[in-house]
């Protein structure tokens, strides 16, 4: 017989800096498998600043990354215990953007980039948000394959979306592409692709120019 047990549950987030409320913009970023938030923020600092804020919440589940010790990753969900975990990260990034948002009197915009397994974790907890997204960058990674494209199209109808590869990204495959494709498609969505000459990893150059809309 297998039961659940819902609890309080303290989980760790990274800021840029302390947030004073009168920021303009605010970035969601969100790490990929096996990273960590700590770590995964020092790519965005450079752009800080007293009108932007970046926070970088943290995958709930973490593991070693080689056998049984040494450096330890975070991920957003694997196939075991799947809908828990997606239900855990909803309340988790809906708690945070509350506590957020409640020192703001006039509201921010809020961009999002997802990359890697944070593209999906972040396009399944936004179409769910209360909130609206300005834009959505989706790095090295895709809309979710569950998605329910009624929701997601009409949540979505105002957000520019992003789609960011490397040209030698060995993660990403013809057919992947496609199906971002036709779900963009699907969402009446023009296709934004964005690309740079390296792997499965955040580019600089790049990156700058999205934080300062000049893609």
């Amino acid at each position: 017989m297998k039961k659940s047990l819902s609890f309080s549950y303290e989980t760790p987030y990274y800021l840029s800096q302390d947030p004073t409320g009168k920021e303009q913009e605010v970035w969601i970023v969100l790490h990929g498998y096996g990273q960590l938030a700590e770590f995964f923020i020092r790519k965005f600092l450079p752009y800080a600043s007293s009108d932007l804020l970046v926070v970088a919440p943290e995958g709930t589940n973490h593991n070693y990354l080689n056998e049984f010790q040494g450096r330890v990753g975070a991920n957003w969900m694997t196939s075991y215990q799947r809908e828990m975990a997606i239900a855990n990260n909803h309340r988790m990034l809906n708690q945070l953007m509350n506590d957020l948002l409640s020192k703001f009197t006039n509201a921010p915009k809020i961009h999002l980039l997802g990359f890697s397994q944070g593209a999906a974790t972040g396009t399944r907890w936004a179409s769910q948000w209360a909130g609206h997204l300005e834009t959505m960058v989706l790095w090295g990674g895709g809309f979710a394959h569950d998605l329910t494209l009624e929701v997601a199209k009409e949540k979505f109808a105002a957000t520019e979306i992003l789609v960011v590869l490397g040209e030698r990204d060995e993660l990403i495959t013809e057919e992947s592409k496609k199906k971002q494709v036709d779900l963009l498609e699907a969402l009446d969505k023009p296709l934004k692709l964005l690309t740079f000459p390296g792997g499965h990893e955040l580019d600089s150059n790049l990156l700058d120019k999205i934080i300062h809309h000049r893609f």
